[in-house]
């Protein structure tokens, strides 16, 4: 048995965002899997948590307390999991969950960001970002595809064109919108993956995902859309729906969420 209906979430802590309405959201939607960035939860205290109707519950925890960090709640107990992408590098921050079901394997990532511009005017983590983790984790995701398909899903710190963020112009030298993160988008999508949004909302604009604390951004709907749900080209009959819930509250990052038939 595989889940139909996926939602992920960069919560932006997990202690916070309990503490405004998240188990409230978790019943109403009712999704069978809830995939989160962003915990920052250590693993000494993952035994604390329980979410009513998800008996199955995985956590990748950073080395660095209080940062990164992922987690996977599942009503449908997985095949197998596992943590990280197997390369000792990348394997520290807590960034990637990989649960396998029937259909297909599903793997929540927290992308690195590229950060803020260093003394040559380009975002510190540029490089490690484009040339290093975004070639690893498609190399990462296309050997899970030689076994069985595969969805991806979470904060991925790349809006992928210009209708996905409120101000392209500009934005495009600063993290998140360069041209080196924007091509290993497009390398995702060579590779034969799907942005399962905009398969369904192909011209729709001003949906975004994540807004900056600063300046009433998300009052103003000033946004980025950088959360996504990716999906083998083989699945691409089985996406019955893919939304953006920017109505739910309690971080920076709203849901965003995919229904398969």
């Amino acid at each position: 048995m595989s889940p139909k209906n996926l939602i992920s979430w960069n919560v932006n802590g997990l202690r916070a965002v309990l503490k405004k309405g998240f188990n409230d959201f978790l019943s109403e939607a009712s999704p069978d899997v809830i995939c989160l960035q962003e915990t920052k939860i250590s693993d000494d205290l993952t035994s604390g948590f329980e979410f009513d109707g998800y008996p199955y519950a995985y956590w990748n925890c950073a080395e660095k307390k209080g940062y990164s960090s992922t987690a996977i709640l599942s009503k449908i107990e997985p095949l197998s999991v596992q943590y990280g992408l197997g390369i000792d590098k990348h394997d520290h921050e807590g960034r990637v969950i990989t649960a396998e079901f029937e259909d297909y394997y599903l793997t929540t990532v927290y992308t690195p960001n590229s950060q803020n511009h260093d003394e040559n005017k380009r975002p510190k983590r540029l490089d490690y970002r484009t040339q290093e983790w975004d070639v690893d984790f498609l190399a990462f995701v296309n050997a899970l595809e030689m076994n069985k398909p595969v969805i991806f899903c979470g904060d991925l710190n790349v809006a992928h064109t210009e209708v996905d963020l409120a101000n392209p112009k500009t934005n495009r030298k600063n993290a998140g919108f360069t041209d080196e993160e924007r091509a290993g988008f497009d390398a995702m999508v060579s590779a034969g993956f799907i942005d399962s949004f905009r398969q369904i909302h192909p011209n729709e604009t001003e949906r975004y995902s994540w807004w900056s604390y600063r300046a009433a951004a998300r009052q103003r709907n000033i946004g980025w859309r950088i959360d996504y749900f990716c999906v083998s080209s083989t699945l691409e009959g089985e996406i019955a729906d893919a939304d953006i819930l920017p109505e739910v509250l309690g971080s920076d990052h709203c849901p965003v969420s995919l229904k398969l038939k």
